[in-house]
Parts: structure tokens; sequence; C-alpha cells
């Protein structure tokens, strides 16, 4: 049988957005134990023209939420994109996760043939649902979930591929 958009999507974004606020809280723990102020992770980049951690998560959310909302129809809310701690980023994590949790299965599912039309910078793209979801909003999420998770390693924050597949579930 076939995967559902929906089976496709949602649980994995919850999924992965639980385990981005455990390695939010093992990057604060680490901070802590190490003596030095966690605002300073938020800051971090991997490379000088690259997005902060925090831009990180931000986007990572928002490719979960703005992606399904023009999949299902399912206004998504406006966030203003201030986070600028720990705790900030961890409620921009569970409003995401509590407005996905409204998306019903109905509003997703059967839109794997609908095109939607996006924006790309200041042009825009048109792909056929099952494609958005899978080549452009799903590789856009771990894109970013990924990239938050090497910053902090890099940064010295004590994570292994446990805490990116299991986080607060192992």
């Amino acid at each position: 049988m076939p995967m559902s958009m929906y089976a496709a999507s949602i649980p994995v974004f919850q999924h992965m957005l639980r385990n981005l606020s455990h390695i939010l809280d093992k990057a604060e723990a680490n901070a802590l134990a190490r003596k030095f102020e966690p605002s300073v992770l938020l800051t971090a980049r991997l490379a000088p023209d690259m997005l902060p951690f925090t831009r990180q998560v931000l986007i990572a959310c928002d490719a979960a939420k703005n992606g399904m909302a023009r999949i299902s129809g399912v206004e998504a809310p406006k966030f203003e994109d201030n986070e600028a701690t720990f705790g900030e980023l961890r409620t921009r994590i569970q409003k995401t996760l509590d407005y996905l949790e409204k998306v019903p299965a109905s509003a997703v599912d059967g839109k794997e043939e609908t095109e939607f039309t996006f924006p790309v910078g200041k042009a825009s793209r048109t792909m056929k649902g099952q494609a958005y979801l899978t080549t452009w909003v799903l590789a856009n999420f771990f894109f970013h979930v990924t990239t938050a998770y090497a910053i902090l390693r890099h940064n010295g924050v004590d994570l292994g591929k446990a805490d990116y597949l299991a986080g607060a579930q192992r």
C-alpha cells in the first residue's frame, strides 16, 4: 500500500521537531556546564556566509509549517522571527507542533497531483503536490535541522546520531 502524503509529512515533522527541541536542551545545558553564555551558540555558524544557528531553527519550523499550510489549505500562524534564547526557540518549535497537530489528514491526502506555486527568492516555482512535499518541503526541512545539529556539534555540544534520530525518545 502506498504511503499517504499525511503519513509522509506530519508525523515526520513532529518527530524531528521534538528531536530538535531535545538538541536545544542539550546545547543549553552544555553551555552552562562549560560556563559560557548560551547565546554564543545561538549566533554560531559553520561558514561566514551561512545563516546562524537561530535562523536554522526558525527556517526548519517555517519549512514544516508553511509547506503543510500550502498543501492542506489550513492557514498557518504568523511568527515574528524574534526568538533570541533557547527557551524562545523551544516555544517556537512547540507553536509549530501545535499548528501541525491541527492539520487533518483529509486536508493533505489526495493532493499528490495538485499543482502548488510557491516563492523561491524573488521568483516562484510550481510543482505537483507529491514532488513539492518530497523534494522541496522535506528536503528543505531536513537541511535546516541537520545544519542546526552540525553547528552545535561543531561547537562541542555532546551530540550524536541518536540525538538527531531519536532525541528525547531514547
